[in-house]
C-alpha cells in the first residue's frame, strides 16, 4: 500500500498545482474549461484506481517532510482511508468534468480563482483522509474548512450568500474546536498527538466517553447532524451547483469518516449508550430533514435537506454498529457497518447527481423556485432522464442503488436477536419504524421533486427558451447516473469491496452475505434475500412483453390524441399541483416541527397574496438566544474601548497593581 500512500499524495500535490495554474490567467475561460477541470477529473479517477487497489493491501504509514520540528506530519493508508479515497475519487471525476461545463464568467468570483478554490477543496479532502496524527489532520481540516467557505461565498455580490458562508464558517470552526478537544481528551497527556499513540490505549470510562461525545459533536456540525444542521439548508443554495454536489457528496463523508475513525479505530472499546446518542440523534436528524424537505419550494434548499435525511441514516447505523459491537455481536455490527458505508458511497453517487440536474436547470431557466417550473422534460430530455435515475435512487426503489443501502439498515434493524437489555429490545424495533416512515417521505418528497420541475406544462413562458446541457455537462451526469445503476445491479461486488474495511473495524466480514453473485442474505436466505438483476429482468421482461402486445395488436400503427383532461379540454399550467399543494399535507401532520409564519394580503390590495413561511424552531429556540447575548456582551466589551489612550494607560497601571498585590 506504499505506492497507494505515494500516489494519493501526489496526486493532492497535483490538484494544488492545477488550481495554481488556474491563476495564470484567472478569466482565460477556455484554459479553464478545456484543460484544468478536466485535467482534475483525470486525476480523480487515478486515485479511485489507486484507493481501489489499496482496499486490499495492508496499511502503510510514513512520517512526511513537512510541519513543525517536533510536530511532523505522519500519513498513513489503510482500508477505512483507501474506501473513502475511492469515494472522493470516483465523485470528483463526474463533478469535474461537469463543472468544465458549468463555470460561467460573471458569477462574482473569477474562473482562476473558483478552480483554486475548488482543487484545494479537493486536494485538502484527501489529506484529511490520510492525516495519521492530529496536527496534520486538524491543518487539513481547516484548509477544507476555509476553501469550501469561499467556494459557497463564490457570487458574494449577494448579502444573503455572504450571509450563508458566515454562518457555515462559523458553525464549521465550532466543530472544529470539539474536534481538537476530542484530540486532548485522546492523547490524555502524553503529548502524543500521533494516531498511532492514541490507537490501542486504555481510557477510563470518563476520558473515552468526553472524546466520543465531543467527536459526535465536532464531526456532527460538518456532518449536519440537528441541532448542528442550520448551516446546511444556507450553504448549499448559496454555492455553485457543482460545489454543492461535492460538499454533499463528499466533504460530508470526511465527517462520516472521521467519527468512524475515531470511535472505532482510536478509541477501540465502545459502550452500549453512546450507541444509543449516536442512534437517536441519527433518527432526529433522518425525520426532522426529510420533513423539512417535504415543505421547501426552492429546489437546492429541498436536497439540501434530504442531505441532513441521509446523514442522519448514516449515523443511525453508525449508532447500531456500536450497540452490536458493544456486546460482541460481531456479525451484526459488520452488518451494520457495512449498510452504513455502502450507504455513503450511494449517498455520494445519487446526491451529485441531482444537485449537478438542478445547477443544468437554473443555468437554462435561472429559476430555483419550484413554483416557476415545469414541462422541462421537453426542453432538457438529457437532464430529465438523469435526474430520473437518481430520483429513483433517492427514493430508495429497487433496482437501483439507495434500495440495497436501505435495505440491509432495515436487516440489521430487523433480524437482530434479543439484545441483553430490555430498554434496547423495546428501541430497536421503534427505530426500525422510524427509518421506514423516513424511506417513505423520501420517496414523497422526490416525487415532488421530479414532478414539478420536469413534468406537467411549464409554468412561465420563459422556459420554453430553456436549453438542455452541454457535451460536458452530459459526460459527468452520465458518468453519475451509471454509477447509481451499477452500485445498484450489483451489490455483492460492493459488498466485497466494504468487506475488508467492516473486518478492519469489527474483526468480522460480510462477504459471505452474497449468496453467490445473484442473492444477497443478510441472515439466512429463508428470512430474507434480495437480487437486484432478477428484479431488474422482471421489470425489463414486463416492459418488453407490453411493448410487443401493442406493437402485434396495432401491426405498428401510431395515432396521436390529447390526453385525458377529465371532460375539460381548457387545461393551463394554473390548475397542475403546486409544490405547497404537494408538501401541504406532511406539513400538516408534522406541524409542531415548523415555526409558520402566515403573510395575509390587506382588504385594499390592488394585488393581494397569501405567503407562508416554514422556518426551524431551533433556530429561534438555541441559535437567535445565544446570538442575542452574544450581542449584550459585546456591547458590555465596548463599553471599554474609548479610543483615549489616558483610559489605556488606567486599565494597565490597575492591573498592575492588581498583579502586585494578588501575585506572590
Amino acid at each position: 500500500m506504499s505506492g497507494t500512500l505515494d500516489l494519493t499524495l501526489a496526486i493532492a500535490t497535483l490538484w494544488l498545482a492545477v488550481g495554481l495554474a488556474g491563476l495564470v490567467a484567472p478569466r482565460n475561460l477556455g484554459l479553464i474549461r478545456r484543460l484544468l477541470f478536466p485535467l482534475g477529473a483525470v486525476l480523480g479517477l487515478a486515485l479511485a484506481a489507486s484507493a481501489l487497489h489499496g482496499l486490499f493491501q495492508s496499511p502503510t504509514a510514513r512520517v512526511l517532510p513537512l510541519g513543525l520540528p517536533d510536530l511532523p506530519f505522519r500519513a498513513r493508508i489503510d482500508a477505512l482511508s483507501a474506501f473513502f479515497l475511492l469515494l472522493l475519487g470516483g465523485v470528483a471525476a463526474g463533478i469535474s468534468v461537469f463543472a468544465s461545463g458549468y463555470i460561467r464568467r460573471g458569477e462574482g468570483t473569477p474562473p482562476g480563482l473558483q478552480c483554486l478554490y475548488y482543487h484545494i477543496f479537493l486536494a485538502s479532502m484527501a489529506l484529511v483522509l490520510i492525516a495519521d496524527d492530529a496536527y496534520f489532520f486538524m491543518v487539513a481540516w481547516e484548509t477544507m474548512a476555509l476553501a469550501s467557505f469561499f467556494l459557497v461565498t463564490s457570487d458574494h455580490r449577494h448579502a444573503e450568500i455572504r450571509r450563508a458562508g458566515y454562518l457555515y464558517l462559523l458553525i464549521a470552526h465550532v466543530g472544529a474546536i470539539a474536534i481538537l478537544l476530542c484530540f486532548g481528551a485522546l492523547q490524555g497527556g502524553s503529548g502524543d498527538y500521533s494516531f498511532a499513540g492514541m490507537r490501542g490505549v486504555e481510557r477510563p470510562v470518563g476520558w473515552a466517553s468526553a472524546a466520543f461525545l465531543l467527536a459526535l459533536a465536532g464531526f456532527g456540525a460538518k456532518a449536519g447532524l440537528v441541532p448542528l444542521h442550520v448551516w446546511l439548508p444556507e450553504a448549499h443554495p448559496a454555492a455553485p451547483s457543482p460545489v454543492s454536489a461535492l460538499m454533499s457528496a463528499v466533504m460530508l463523508k470526511t465527517a462520516v469518516y472521521g467519527v468512524l475513525r475515531v470511535t472505532l479505530d482510536l478509541i477501540g472499546t465502545v459502550y452500549w449508550w453512546w450507541g444509543v446518542i449516536a442512534l437517536a440523534t441519527g433518527l432526529l436528524s433522518a425525520l426532522g430533514g426529510i420533513v423539512f424537505a417535504a415543505v421547501q419550494t426552492d429546489m437546492k434548499r429541498l436536497l439540501a435537506y434530504s442531505s441532513i435525511e441521509n446523514i442522519g441514516l448514516i449515523f443511525a447505523g453508525f449508532g447500531l454498529t456500536l450497540i452490536f459491537r458493544s456486546f460482541h455481536m460481531g456479525t451484526l455490527a459488520a452488518l451494520a457497518l457495512t449498510a452504513t458505508l455502502y450507504h455513503c458511497l450511494n449517498h455520494a453517487c445519487f446526491k451529485s447527481l441531482l444537485f449537478l440536474c438542478t445547477g443544468s436547470v437554473l443555468h437554462a431557466t435561472h429559476e430555483r423556485s419550484l413554483g416557476k417550473l415545469g414541462g422541462l422534460m421537453h426542453r432538457m430530455p438529457w437532464v430529465a432522464w438523469c435526474a430520473l435515475i437518481g430520483t429513483i435512487a433517492i427514493a430508495g426503489l429497487p433496482p437501483l442503488n439507495g434500495f440495497a443501502s436501505e435495505w440491509l439498515l432495515l436487516q440489521a434493524f430487523l433480524f437482530t436477536p434479543g439484545l441483553p437489555h430490555s430498554y434496547l429490545n423495546m428501541l430497536v424495533p421503534v427505530a426500525a419504524a422510524v427509518v421506514a416512515l423516513t424511506a417513505a417521505l423520501s420517496g414523497y418528497v422526490m416525487v415532488k421533486f421530479y414532478g414539478v420541475v420536469f413534468l406537467g406544462q411549464p409554468r412561465e413562458p420563459k422556459l420554453a427558451e430553456a436549453r438542455d446541457a452541454g457535451a460536458w455537462e452530459r459526460v459527468g451526469l452520465a458518468w453519475l447516473a451509471a454509477a447509481c445503476i451499477v452500485l445498484g445491479l450489483v451489490p455483492a461486488a460492493v459488498i466485497g469491496l466494504l468487506d475488508p474495511v467492516t473486518r478492519a473495524l469489527t474483526g468480522f466480514g460480510m462477504a459471505s452475505l452474497a449468496e453467490g453473485w445473484l442473492f444477497l442474505a443478510p441472515i439466512q436466505p429463508e428470512r430474507a434475500s434480495y437480487s437486484p438483476l432478477v428484479f431488474f429482468a422482471g421489470i425489463a421482461a414486463l416492459v418488453g412483453i407490453a411493448w410487443l402486445a401493442v406493437r402485434l395488436r396495432y401491426h405498428g400503427r401510431m395515432r396521436r390524441t390529447g390526453p385525458w383532461d377529465c371532460g375539460f379540454p381548457h387545461l393551463d399550467a394554473r390548475m397542475q399541483d403546486t409544490a405547497e399543494g404537494f408538501g401541504q399535507p406532511v406539513r400538516q401532520v408534522f406541524e409542531p416541527f415548523f415555526r409558520i409564519e402566515q403573510q395575509v394580503p390587506a382588504p385594499s390590495d390592488a394585488r393581494p397574496f397569501f405567503r407562508e413561511v416554514h422556518d426551524d424552531r431551533l433556530w429561534h429556540w438555541l441559535y437567535l438566544p445565544i446570538a442575542r447575548a452574544v450581542d449584550r456582551v459585546t456591547s458590555l466589551v465596548t463599553v471599554l474601548q474609548r479610543g483615549r489612550i489616558s483610559v489605556y494607560l488606567t486599565y494597565s497601571f490597575v492591573t498592575l497593581l492588581l498583579l502586585l498585590l494578588f501575585v506572590r
